[in-house]
């Protein structure tokens, strides 16, 4: 597996895609409060219900910190809206079914399974400030407790 391409300081690049409710979602909305920003597969999925949903439950200690969460996957808006639903999310979910951002940041790689080879998102949780810049990376997600993963670098 190929590294991401993005580092501890960088800036979150320029981009434009939309939210699951369908508005239009930049950079600039990034700006101004700390941001998990997580990169998942394919919603409804199992590793990706678990991950959404320990992020959902733990939303009110990241609010309390100062944090918002705004997941990003290459799923449609329709595909956003019905994931949010069946599992009360409560965050925004960013439809990047151009991989612009999942490009610009190198979690859009080829991956294997069962013998086959394609091109998937690695997941991938970027912490960032105010300013969206990247302060942790954690590539090694645990899905059941990604929010008990997060806290612990932000306690750090």
């Amino acid at each position: 597996m190929a590294k991401i391409n993005i580092e501890i300081g960088a800036q979150i690049p320029e981009f434009e895609t939309v939210t699951e409710e369908g508005v239009k979602f930049t950079l600039e909305e990034l700006k101004g409060s700390p941001t998990i920003l997580y990169f998942y597969p394919k919603d409804n999925t199992s590793g990706c219900t678990l991950e959404a949903k320990s992020l959902r439950d733990g939303k009110e200690e990241l609010l309390r910190r100062g944090y918002k969460i705004v997941g990003v996957s290459p799923d449609s808006v329709k595909s956003h809206q019905n994931f949010c639903s069946k599992h009360e999310l409560n965050f925004t979910l960013l439809a990047d079914t151009e991989h612009s951002l999942l490009e610009a940041l190198g979690v859009w790689q080829p991956k294997k399974m069962y013998g086959r080879e394609y091109m998937g998102v690695v997941r991938t949780t970027l912490i960032l400030d105010a300013d969206a810049r990247v302060t942790h990376i954690i590539e090694k997600v645990d899905t059941k407790d990604s929010y008990g993963q997060i806290i612990k670098l932000l306690d750090k």
